[in-house]
């Protein structure tokens, strides 16, 4: 591809076989699911606000007049906030000046570290499937893509062979835990070879951990807390999911002083800043006591259950997740092999809609998952409960 979108449309898998730009599979969905008025499981925002408190602190920000620039870094409080969250629960203690940048939402804090860090000639390595704005970073940045595969049932990697998927150009590694869209959580043995690879190859490991706190059973570990890791591992985590504030887009970024550096120059001529008087907000936020953010967890794990029961009743396989607010369901139980082809009729046929995964793949990966599909289940019981009844119905309405 000759020019920066197409590398970026095509690294989304947004590009046709003949080079013609089409939208993206979540539009056609929403699209589908507005037309037959489906509940939309395919989108991952939650259909609820989050804690109300902090919604009242972000309109007092307002009405007091904290509505112009915050600093290029973001506000110190926020900054604060975010170095006691990681000490808190982790033992980390990353330097609000100098090792933390607010970004708005993990998105653009995924943007600037791959386009600071990477270019033409390296390589970036990330699990598949793999969530679509990496792709198109690395196609941004001219980098070349490379993945290892996520196997099923659990949706972890063979460590045997994952060598196999590093080369001397491998210049970063994104890990994405808990992981979208399979909701596998990976354990300290996963984590420990990617940074043992990732030092012998000398890549940076940029971490995304935004469903930290979403976590059912297994322990969340950052990857900058393993031995080795911390001097090149840049990590990510994001406001949306951990508060149900996906639209404040509030992210930051914390890792070595010189990497964050890189980061944020490239950063600030992205947005500059954005969301002040959100940031103040979830400053508070992360300040909130233990109990907040386990009971989240709960809820989550309860809406887990309720749809897998419906998935089940459906005839089909269901992966339970163990993290994230995905589950994914695969369809050849049914004698479907073609998810994608699948997702497409499900909002008439059940008044459902789901993603299939295979978008989150190259071709490979994508034949590899092909009969897969994933459900979004941070949604209200209620319209998870009319859901479970709705797709309990698919082996007849087929």
């Amino acid at each position: 591809m000759s020019t920066p979108w197409q590398r970026t449309a095509q690294g989304a898998n947004l590009l046709g076989p003949d080079g013609s730009l089409g939208v993206t599979i979540f539009e056609e969905i929403t699209t589908l699911a507005a037309r037959h008025g489906a509940i939309n499981l395919g989108q991952g925002f939650p259909d609820e606000d989050g804690p109300a408190e902090l919604g009242r602190m972000a309109q007092d920000a307002i009405a007091a007049g904290h509505n112009q620039y915050a600093p290029g870094k973001g506000l110190l409080s926020l900054r604060t906030a975010v170095a006691e969250h990681q000490e808190r629960f982790y033992g980390l203690t990353p330097d609000p000046e100098t090792e933390i940048i607010i970004s708005t939402g993990a998105t653009e804090a995924i943007a600037s570290a791959v386009l600071s860090l990477t270019g033409p000639g390296d390589e970036v390595l990330t699990f598949e499937p793999f969530y679509d704005s990496y792709g198109a970073m690395i196609g941004l940045s001219g980098a070349r893509h490379t993945t290892a595969a996520l196997l099923a049932p659990d949706f972890m990697p063979d460590l045997a062979t994952l060598e196999d998927s590093f080369s001397p150009r491998t210049k970063m590694v994104i890990i994405n835990n808990p992981h979208n869209p399979t909701g596998a959580v990976f354990p300290e043995a996963v984590l420990t070879e990617v940074v043992r690879l990732a030092i012998k190859y000398d890549a940076v490991i940029l971490t995304d951990e935004v469903y930290e706190h979403l976590t059912f059973g297994p322990r969340h570990i950052p990857v900058a807390t393993l031995p080795g890791a911390a001097d090149r591992t840049l990590t990510i985590s994001s406001a949306g999911k951990t508060f149900s504030y996906t639209g404040w887009k509030v992210g930051w970024l914390s890792g070595p002083a010189e990497l964050v550096a890189a980061a944020r120059t490239v950063k600030q001529f992205l947005t500059y800043s954005s969301g002040t008087p959100f940031q103040s907000a979830i400053a508070a936020g992360l300040r909130m006591d233990e109990q907040f953010f386990t009971g989240a967890a709960a809820t989550l794990a309860r809406k887990r259950d309720i749809l897998a029961e419906g998935l089940r009743a459906a005839g089909l396989d269901v992966y339970l997740p163990q993290g994230t607010y995905f589950i994914n369901a695969d369809t050849s139980a049914l004698g479907i092999t073609d998810a994608t082809a699948l997702a497409r009729r499900l909002p008439e046929l059940v008044g459902v809609a789901a993603i299939p995964v295979p978008v989150f793949c190259h071709p490979e990966g994508a034949r590899r998952t092909r009969s897969l599909l994933r459900f979004a289940f941070c949604k209200k019981e209620a319209l998870l409960e009319q859901a479970a009844e709705r797709l309990a119905t698919l082996k007849d309405r087929l």
